[in-house]
């Protein structure tokens, strides 16, 4: 029996969505549109007939006008398959706080619960927000359930989400590790299981979701024990636009000596840091292609990336102890040839050994690019954060069966 999910990702100014026939794990309809409430956005679409989506531009005022091309992208298929029901929506979440540490169905009571969350994910959870409660509207009689992006690292032991800082810090403004990512962490996770033919309950890993935002996560017998990203998803690696790890001290200097406010530090951490202030870029490809050709900025910036990387590869490491396998995951961990070579590049004392060929021809989404000889399996696995979510929202809601 087919069970027909609708996982809904909804940023800052994009909508994404897919709907997934959780009895074969495909995808029946994808779509995104991008650029809400700017003067050109883009609209995309791909059923699972087509070989490639189908992209117009069109201007979407705001979330209201980008909703309701939505909710025409899946009239269109519920009257082209009249069988298809969606029984069920999934929304991500990027932020749940230290309450929310499972997926939760929504309800008026609970979207304001999450609402007193804003401050912590100022960027991520107001378009969160705006979506799941504009999907409520639009689809009222279809149960809908928050999966939220920290919910995986509520396993990290207090001595790993604790930070060093005052106690009124911890206890009254809420400072403390929460981490993200945690859908395609567990994904992967799931599917490194798979790929030994061990249950995850049983295995040490080190997953890397390597893209525009990067996060490391230490596994411990299938349960994250830490994580790259803290309070927010700007602490850790080096990102395309993000800082990642800095003294905390930096934007104190900076309002005190040179009169930044508050918002231009955020501002400048998050949109104009990372890979982009290096190099004038964040698109790994292009900085790949730069770096054959010698260009110095790039060499540094994919420098800098890997070095990062590397550390928090080592780290891990004495963390755990024992490692079953290295994963790589997200755009640039799936596709990225040359930033997995230099990241295992060297440490094959530590059990980690790249075979080179195998590195450069993946044509799966999940291999094993590790020599025969290496202690620890190094793979790359295509990441699938809606079909995490869309199960998780099946066994909240017992669909199954």
């Amino acid at each position: 029996m087919s069970h027909y999910i609708l996982v809904l990702n909804c940023g800052s100014s994009s909508v994404k969505f897919k709907i997934i026939d959780l009895s074969t794990a495909a995808t029946v309809l994808s779509g995104a549109i991008t650029g809400i409430g700017e003067k050109s956005g883009e609209h995309s679409l791909k059923a699972a007939s087509d070989e490639t989506a189908n992209m117009e531009k069109d201007p979407f005022p705001d979330y209201a006008a980008a909703f309701d091309a939505v909710r025409r992208d899946i009239d269109a298929l519920l009257e082209t398959f009249p069988e298809l029901v969606i029984e069920a929506i999934g929304h991500r979440v990027v932020h749940g706080g230290a309450g929310f540490t499972e997926p939760v169905q929504l309800t008026a009571a609970v979207v304001e619960e999450i609402a007193a969350l804003e401050h912590l994910a100022p960027q991520h959870l107001p378009g969160n927000l705006m979506g799941i409660r504009l999907c409520m509207k639009q689809f009222s009689n279809i149960p809908q359930v928050a999966v939220f992006d920290s919910a995986f690292h509520h396993s990290m032991p207090e001595y790993a989400y604790r930070y060093p800082v005052p106690e009124r810090w911890f206890k009254e403004f809420g400072i403390r590790r929460y981490g993200f990512h945690g859908s395609s962490h567990q994904y992967v996770a799931n599917k490194a299981a798979e790929m030994l033919a061990k249950p995850v309950a049983e295995l040490n890993l080190i997953t890397l979701h390597l893209g525009n935002g990067d996060s490391a996560c230490a596994i411990r017998k299938g349960q994250s024990i830490d994580t790259s990203m803290g309070f927010t998803p700007l602490e850790g690696l080096m990102m395309g636009s993000r800082s990642g790890d800095l003294d905390a001290s930096v934007p104190l200097y900076l309002q005190q000596k040179h009169g930044f406010s508050a918002d231009e530090i955020a501002r400048q951490l998050n949109f104009e840091s990372g890979l982009q202030a290096i190099c004038g870029s964040h698109d790994m490809r292009e900085i790949v292609s730069r770096v054959e050709q010698s260009d110095p900025e790039a060499t540094l910036a994919l420098e800098m990336f890997v070095y990062h990387v590397r550390k928090y590869i080592g780290a891990y490491l004495l963390a755990l102890g024992q490692v079953d396998a290295l994963v790589f995951t997200g755009g640039i961990g799936e596709h990225a040839p040359l930033i997995r070579e230099r990241c295992c590049e060297g440490i094959d004392q530590l059990g980690i050994a790249l075979d080179q060929q195998k590195n450069l021809n993946i044509d799966d989404a999940a291999a094993d690019i590790s020599e025969k000889s290496s202690l620890i399996r190094v793979l790359v696995i295509a990441t699938d954060e809606e079909l995490q979510i869309a199960q998780e929202v099946s066994s909240l809601l017992g669909l199954n069966g």
